[in-house]
């Protein structure tokens, strides 16, 4: 794409020579329009974007240096080179002030000038470039960052309103934003999963970064605005984001879905099945969404690869419903390690159990089997077992066996999370507390959710899980908080650069720090400093004052 000169001058011949004259097409550049004063000038710049301006000083309506004035007041992104039959310094200094790159004397040395315009239009295009890869790198540290905070929100860990400061002044933006909500899930019981759950953890994480990165890769490739966030070890959470009022198009969501689902096999050799919920979802529903197309796809033991939920005609009778709301109260009960609690809802499901028929039964049994995996699935994130352990009851589990059997796995399942709960409950403890001494001392430094529990030796999203339990508040909005408390102190306190303590509190780039910091204060860096450092210069001045001997 040719870059696009305009030339001003209030003689003619002069812009028609330089048309002529200068190897436009060689430099990558084209002129399509001229002017003959500042004025019109201004006119076409404020209309249509231009690369280069040529510009003669001194001109009538409007001369060359107030036009500069006027493109740099309104934040014209354009380079200047000015022409002049006036060798006076005056003009070169007004000129050098307003951010010229060149000054080119009449009459007008073409070689010479060819030879500017090159080295100006190669020094724009590097700025530019850089400028384009720093947003983007700004682009996907704001994604990244999103992405925490989305997993926060669809966990329902942290509230959406305006009073959060994480989302201050986006607010009205994110209630205009509406998401597509695609689970994408393992099936742990079918025969192709046996094989991962035999690798380690290292192996695991590496799996489910690969699945990561090929459904954003797929996603980029067609242009769709989106996130993708892994909820936990072997399901993820794609929102798709859609402006405006286009209508929900089910096959078109389905030929995403089956896109991915496709593209994960392809790459990552492993079949994953799809819920996606029925209709668009927004920020402030997006917990309730996700939790519906979750409970759907768990009360359909027979999953079909792509389902919409919540199903127009309920795929579960009452029974199976019944027994699936006792059985979600049974793995919260489980994960908070409430070991009379976990007693109370195993009786309750044996109750229910026992009063169905003996058809209810059998058509309850496959969604029991579920659940059990289901339940197992927990136990791993929370590292109830130890490997052997697990391998018997997954061992257990591959083989068909009763409603009698299925409970006894479960009874098994519950007892050791009952036996270890007051250890757990001391080790979580220590968990978070290393945690909390690991992140005070790494602020400086970018770190995700993934990060920090891997050092403590827990699951992500059993680590989040903790973490909001403990401190009240999410991981990111922690270290976002306590990196806050930082820099206001070093903002107040010292001289360093904006940029400086930016990187001091692990923001590699000032602008997204600046963003960041003006959500939490209200306030930019500059300003909160200026006011932080006269308020204590003024203290200061009043004790010195105070202090000084009465004559």
């Amino acid at each position: 794409m040719s870059g696009r000169v305009l030339l001003v001058d209030d003689e003619p011949h002069i812009t028609r020579n330089l048309q002529k004259v200068i190897p436009w097409e060689m430099l990558g550049l084209e002129v399509p329009a001229t002017a003959k004063n500042g004025m019109e000038a201004l006119q076409l710049l404020q209309q249509t974007p231009y690369d280069l301006l040529l510009c003669d000083i001194r001109m009538p309506v409007m001369d060359g240096l107030e036009l500069v004035r006027q493109i740099r007041e309104t934040n014209i992104d354009c380079e200047v080179i000015m022409l002049s039959g006036y060798q006076d310094f005056a003009y070169t200094r007004m000129a050098i002030q307003y951010g010229v790159k060149d000054y080119v004397l009449k009459p007008i040395p073409y070689d010479e000038l060819t030879g500017v315009i090159a080295r100006v239009m190669t020094s724009q295009r590097n700025r530019r470039r850089q400028q384009d890869e720093q947003d983007r790198k700004i682009g996907r540290i704001a994604d990244l960052a999103g992405e925490k905070i989305l997993y926060d929100i669809i966990m329902d860990y942290t509230d959406v309103t305006a009073e959060h400061w994480l989302i201050a002044g986006d607010e009205q933006q994110l209630r205009q934003q509406q998401h597509v909500l695609i689970v994408l899930n393992l099936d742990i019981g079918a025969e192709n999963a046996k094989d991962w759950r035999d690798w380690s953890d290292k192996e695991r994480k590496l799996w489910n970064f690969a699945v990561c990165n090929v459904l954003r890769e797929k996603l980029d490739q067609h242009g769709l605005d989106h996130a993708v966030i892994q909820i936990r070890d072997g399901e993820w959470c794609v929102l798709i984001h859609q402006e405006g009022e286009e209508l929900y198009n089910h096959s078109a969501i389905t030929e995403w879905t089956n896109l991915l689902l496709e593209t994960v096999k392809s790459n990552v050799k492993l079949s994953l099945y799809a819920g996606i919920y029925q209709q668009y979802a927004s920020v402030m529903n997006l917990a309730e969404a996700y939790k519906l197309v979750q409970q759907g796809m768990q009360i359909t033991p027979n999953h079909r690869p792509i389902a919409f939920y919540p199903a127009s005609s309920p795929s579960a009778s009452g029974q199976e419903q019944a027994f699936w709301d006792i059985a979600e109260t049974m793995i919260v009960t489980v994960k908070r390690g409430d070991a009379s609690a976990i007693d109370g809802v195993l009786d309750e499901m044996t109750r229910h159990l026992q009063g169905l028929g003996e058809p209810s039964a059998t058509r309850v049994q496959p969604t029991l089997q579920f659940f059990v995996l289901q339940l197992m699935r927990e136990m791993k994130e929370m590292g109830v077992f130890t490997k052997e352990q697990e391998d018997t009851l997954w061992r257990r589990l591959d083989r068909r066996f009763c409603i009698t059997d299925l409970m006894s796995v479960i009874r098994q399942v519950t007892n050791a999370v009952a036996d270890k709960s007051m250890d757990k409950k001391k080790q979580s403890e220590r968990s978070m507390h290393e945690a909390k001494l690991y992140l005070d001392r790494n602020l400086y430094r970018d770190m995700s959710v993934e990060e920090a529990a891997t050092k403590v030796g827990l699951s992500t999203s059993y680590f989040s899980l903790l973490f909001k339990q403990t401190f009240g508040e999410t991981f990111i909005e922690y270290v976002t908080r306590q990196r806050m408390e930082r820099a206001k102190g070093l903002l107040a306190a010292t001289q360093k650069s904006i940029a400086q303590i930016a990187k001091e509190v692990g923001y590699s780039e000032r602008r997204y720090f600046t963003k960041v910091f003006m959500k939490y204060t209200g306030e930019n860096p500059t300003d909160y400093r200026l006011k932080r450092q006269a308020g204590l210069e003024a203290v200061a001045e009043v004790e010195t004052s105070g202090s000084e001997p009465q004559s």
